[in-house]
């Protein structure tokens, strides 16, 4: 039996380009799906976040719309509202890497707020890459890359290759002008290179023990691939 490590956003808002604020937190089924996953393997989860508040669920996740329909909507509201790992989370300032034997993170806007300028989240990342410990990340999650910056001021993950939520999936949802930034354009400016599919469809990306998805559909195939990193 391994323990992952939800690495999640505390942040309930995202600040645009002028200034303004659109409310958010985490993609819930981002958390969920793969969450189920994990404990029906037998898995243990442990999340942590930013000063160890509880992740804030960007309620428009929430939606049957977003989940599919009302069975799954409420399904993944019960997971939400009720699993003791997302109600206790740790705080990423006091997390030992060696307690843990996978990363996952995943996405909604929350994490280009705080993950992605957090100085633990970087330090995690870092010692996951370094210590080749399977680690899973979606969607809007891969921001978190950008903190895993070393000593000398570049990237951890330079040269990796990614798939993250595109620049053409950020103008279909209607936030791309409002941004101040774009997750796939900061990611390469990084020295990562970005690999995109299909809008909203499943794609996958993985380059050695780093498991990345596109968007909210590509949850459940990166869970399925992390726990083949972890049975392997």
């Amino acid at each position: 039996m391994s323990k992952i490590l939800f690495l999640m956003t505390g942040a309930d808002h995202w600040t645009l380009a002028d200034g303004t604020t659109h409310p958010t937190g985490y993609w819930a089924d981002e958390a969920v799906i793969p969450y189920e996953k994990f404990k029906a393997e037998g898995h243990q989860v442990a999340v942590a976040t930013p000063g160890g508040v509880r992740p804030p669920v960007d309620h428009a996740s929430l939606s049957p719309r977003a989940n599919g329909g009302p069975e799954n909507a409420e399904r993944v509201k019960a997971v939400v509202s009720s699993a003791p790992e997302f109600q206790e989370p740790l705080d990423l300032e006091a997390v030992r890497l060696d307690d843990f034997d996978a990363v996952y993170v995943p996405g909604g806007h929350g994490p280009m707020e705080d993950l992605a300028v957090d100085g633990a989240a970087g330090r995690i990342l870092r010692q996951a890459l370094e210590t080749g410990l399977p680690t899973g990340i979606v969607c809007h999650g891969p921001a978190a890359l950008l903190a895993a910056v070393s000593d000398g001021g570049a990237n951890a993950y330079a040269g990796y290759r990614v798939t993250a939520f595109s620049n053409a999936e950020e103008r279909k949802g209607g936030k791309a002008d409002k941004a101040r930034w774009l997750l796939e354009d900061r990611l390469n400016a990084a020295g990562l290179t970005v690999k995109t599919g299909e809008a909203f469809a499943p794609h996958v990306e993985i380059d050695r023990n780093l498991v990345t998805g596109q968007n909210p559909a590509s949850a459940g195939p990166v869970a399925v691939e992390l726990l083949k990193k972890l049975a392997g």
